[in-house]
């Protein structure tokens, strides 16, 4: 496969993660201020999967998506509004959510320990951009933005860091095997 067949792979698989993220955002469990959803999940899949770059060009597609106005937010939201409105915060921080998943399997391996531990850490990341927004724009103190905006979610991201670890190297493994990943990224993966 030449360089240019492969990023080409590359780039349509990355705009089907930043897809997936949007169904997977309609997943939802209605809270207060801000709902559960199944984007973590997407996210940490799209970081597990795809690694540093690729994962966190997906998640800055999606953004682009849902800002552009096509409803693919959580409860079926788009626009600027939902960019900027109180789970701004979260949107943002999967950025650099997807970033340091991928980073760190990078460095450490594709296994599925080192995804775990990615993936707890990079909802830590998203939890605290998310708390720090609400605090900021919402107006809430630090105790109701942790109370409201971080504290409901540790378990279920816990859960979901485990499952997004679970499928993404699965998945990673197997599109690894059948070269669909390029060679520098399908190398570095190891069994667990």
């Amino acid at each position: 496969m030449t360089h240019s067949n492969a990023k080409l792979r590359m780039m349509i698989v990355t705009a089907l993660f930043a897809a997936i993220i949007g169904i997977l955002a309609q997943v939802t469990i209605p809270l207060p201020l801000v709902p559960i959803t199944g984007q973590t999940l997407a996210i940490g899949l799209a970081a597990t999967i795809l690694g540093a770059r690729y994962g966190t060009l997906s998640i800055l597609v999606y953004l682009a998506i849902g800002a552009a106005g096509i409803p693919v937010f959580a409860q079926l939201s788009g626009g600027l509004g939902s960019l900027f409105g109180p789970t701004g915060g979260y949107l943002f921080g999967f950025i650099p959510t997807a970033f340091v998943i991928g980073y760190y399997l990078e460095k450490r391996g594709f296994t599925l320990l080192n995804a775990v531990i990615a993936n707890v850490l990079g909802m830590f990341v998203a939890l605290s951009f998310g708390t720090v927004w609400l605090k900021l724009f919402a107006e809430l103190s630090w105790t109701g933005a942790f109370v409201g905006g971080f504290a409901p979610f540790i378990l279920v991201g816990v859960i979901k860091a485990a499952l997004a670890a679970w499928i993404g190297i699965s998945v990673r493994q197997r599109l690894s095997s059948a070269r669909l990943l390029p060679a520098t990224e399908a190398g570095k993966h190891s069994a667990s």
